[in-house]
């Protein structure tokens, strides 16, 4: 593989964190998580009409741009660095990738435009506290977390020509705010046990929203209560198999681009406890200078380049797993006029740069537990460098530290990340080691 990335490739990272370093400062962020939606709204609708982030890995026939995931990273690693709250992860990250792939013509044709347009947000609600069990990145989402057939969870059946939803989705990530719900739910009792995906269109009779107290408030959370609620089964078939397939496969992409995101608030968290042991003084020079010091930044730094490595890896094994489609053509600027009929390609053109991946290949679970650790690390780290200051709620130190906690609350702690892996690669079975 090239590990060098495209002069387009950089300008996606340049232009976000321009963008960001304008709207997003530490004062901007703390107003924003203190909004009704939780995120700027101005800055949703900046990214939508000037760079066309939430379009950014749709087709072109949907008002995407059409890139890979190797972009969608890019840019979750920018929006990490500034902590930006956005519906960004949600509704680029999870929602559209199963929009397009179970959706109908017509259910793509309605919805995706309007997401890549910022028009409108979505979120994928799930019974279970973790997401990382839903999306196969701790697990295999065998579908007891959508009921089972038991009690709990969401239960689908038919009504009036339709479907109708009850039940009661907690943790759902910007579930107060999404103007679209995704929904996965149990069908067909415990004899015909199946999961199923359903759109709920908010506000909708018998759904109640109550934000929750969330760790992160960069990520705010929900719950969801349904009680009858009228809803439409996403794609044309009820086929369990395909959707907890497409669940899976797209869990490959969230851990990629969370582990850039992840990458990028601990590369900052290392910026700010560096520029901060520089100027901060004891026994007349600064305390950066003590050797002490110095060991343990170097380790974070370490830490840092290693997650960075992983999880460009990953965005760009999961844009070049088996059946991506990548074809030459113009590549596509934000913030400039894209022509229709051209097509976004991650790879430099030249075949002699690129390398195929493994068959079947899904390494975006363990850079994922790579990043989250490194950026717990950095940020106990630079709770500790930054002495009783560190640890007031002033200062932004904190803010780094519940991101890593909140993440892994939400997608799966970093040993489960990693044992699944292990026994995904058969690790520890006997005879030859599959990697």
């Amino acid at each position: 593989m090239d590990a060098r990335f495209t002069a387009e490739q950089e300008e996606i990272r340049r232009t976000v964190r321009e963008v960001l370093l304008k709207r997003c400062g530490p004062e901007e962020v703390r107003a924003a998580v203190r909004t009704d939606s939780g995120y700027d709204g101005g800055l949703w609708t900046t990214f939508a009409e000037q760079l066309g982030l939430p379009g950014l890995a749709l087709p072109e026939e949907y008002g995407g741009i059409g890139c890979s995931a190797t972009e969608l990273a890019l840019a979750g690693e920018e929006l990490g660095h500034a902590l930006a709250p956005s519906p960004f992860l949600a509704t680029c990250v999870v929602v559209a990738p199963l929009l397009l792939a179970l959706g109908t013509q017509e259910q793509r044709a309605d919805l995706l435009p309007r997401l890549a347009g910022g028009r409108a947000t979505a979120t994928l609600a799930v019974p279970g506290p973790c997401l990382g069990d839903v999306l196969g990145l701790t697990g295999d989402n065998g579908g007891d977390w959508a009921g089972g057939g038991r009690t709990g969870g969401v239960q689908a059946r038919r009504a009036d020509g339709g479907w109708r939803l009850y039940g009661q989705v907690e943790q759902v990530l910007d579930g107060h705010s999404a103007e679209l719900l995704v929904v996965a739910a149990h069908a067909g009792g415990y004899a015909r046990s199946r999961t199923l995906l359903f759109t709920v269109r908010a506000p909708a009779e018998g759904l109640t929203r109550v934000r929750q107290t969330s760790l992160d408030e960069t990520r705010p959370r929900a719950r969801l209560e349904l009680r009858n609620v009228a809803a439409e089964l996403l794609g044309p078939e009820e086929e369990t198999g395909d959707v907890l397939q497409v669940l899976a496969g797209t869990g490959d992409t969230v851990a990629a681009v969370l582990a850039a995101e992840a990458v990028g608030a601990a590369g900052r968290a290392l910026e700010r406890t560096v520029a901060y042991v520089r100027q901060r003084e004891q026994f007349g020079r600064p305390i950066g200078s003590f050797q002490a010091v110095k060991h343990r930044l170097a380790d974070v730094y370490v830490r840092v380049q290693a997650a960075r490595s992983a999880a460009h890896y990953a965005a760009w094994a999961t844009a070049h797993k088996p059946g991506t489609a990548h074809k030459p053509g113009t590549t596509h600027t934000p913030g400039t006029t894209h022509t229709p009929g051209t097509t976004h390609t991650a790879d430099t053109g030249d075949p002699a740069h690129t390398t195929p991946t493994v068959p079947g290949e899904r390494v975006g679970g363990l850079a994922l537990a790579q990043a989250l650790e490194a950026l717990r690390v950095a940020a106990a780290e630079g709770i500790q460098l930054h002495g009783g200051i560190g640890f007031t709620w002033e200062d932004d130190a904190h803010l780094y530290f519940k991101r890593a906690a909140g993440d892994e609350l939400l997608f799966g702690p970093v040993h489960r990340l990693r044992a699944h892996a292990a026994d995904a690669a058969r690790l520890f079975e006997d005879g030859e080691v599959a990697v």
